[in-house]
């Protein structure tokens, strides 16, 4: 497997936590960055995992690059999620209590994990990202996401991540039994903001959310 299992944690210990936040970062990011998001968040009793990513990369070309020419490290990066959701399963954690949050290229590995393994999570939060691939590949996704709410927000433009694929990956999401919650800023960069994380919390964790400001 080309990304190694290079998990950093904080919160509550995984052996006594009740439920996990999977928290993936963006090309070029570090694990640590992005744990340190979860101050956002109301979930005092979540144990929060970050996988690192190989070089700080999942994929090394574009999300809507042909699948084919982003792999072997896109499988390599499904197959780690898949061994983390595992662990925390025979941790003791059901997958109906594991949340997800990405941004950017996290974003979209996120929504392709949970997608083609759909199942009922907590929940999965969004930043900035699609579904992967030149073109959907409905055919992975197989099963449904049982009610599980999933919170999208992007800008309008993005110089990474058109909005029409956000939208069209809302779409196949509540197709797939989601409930989807679809947020779009004009202009407001390739950057997550608190507004955002404010719906997120409220959305996903049922909490109201931080004041509006960029982060």
């Amino acid at each position: 497997m080309l990304h190694n299992k290079d998990f950093k944690y904080d919160g509550t210990p995984v052996e006594k936590a009740s439920k996990a936040l999977i928290m993936l970062h963006g090309r070029g990011g570090f694990a640590e960055d992005i744990l340190g998001l979860a101050e956002h968040f109301k979930i005092e009793d979540f144990a929060l995992v970050a996988p690192q990513a190989y070089n700080n990369s999942w994929y090394p070309l574009s999300f809507m690059a042909p699948e084919e020419q982003n792999q072997p490290w896109l499988d390599s990066a499904l197959e780690l999620l898949g061994e983390l959701e595992l662990e925390l399963n025979q941790k003791g954690i059901a997958s109906e209590n594991i949340y997800f949050f990405g941004f950017s290229q996290g974003a979209c590995l996120a929504l392709e994990y949970t997608t083609r393994n759909a199942k009922k999570y907590g929940g999965v939060i969004a930043i900035i990202g699609g579904l992967i691939g030149d073109h959907i590949n409905t055919g992975n996704y197989i099963t449904d996401f049982e009610e599980t709410s999933i919170f999208l927000g992007t800008s309008d433009p993005d110089s990474h991540v058109p909005v029409e694929r956000v939208e069209q990956s809302a779409e196949i999401l509540k197709n797939k039994n989601a409930k989807v919650e679809l947020r779009i800023h004009k202009n407001a960069g390739h950057v997550i903001n608190t507004e955002e994380l404010g719906v997120a919390n409220n959305f996903i964790f049922g909490y109201p959310g931080p004041s509006k400001k960029k982060v």
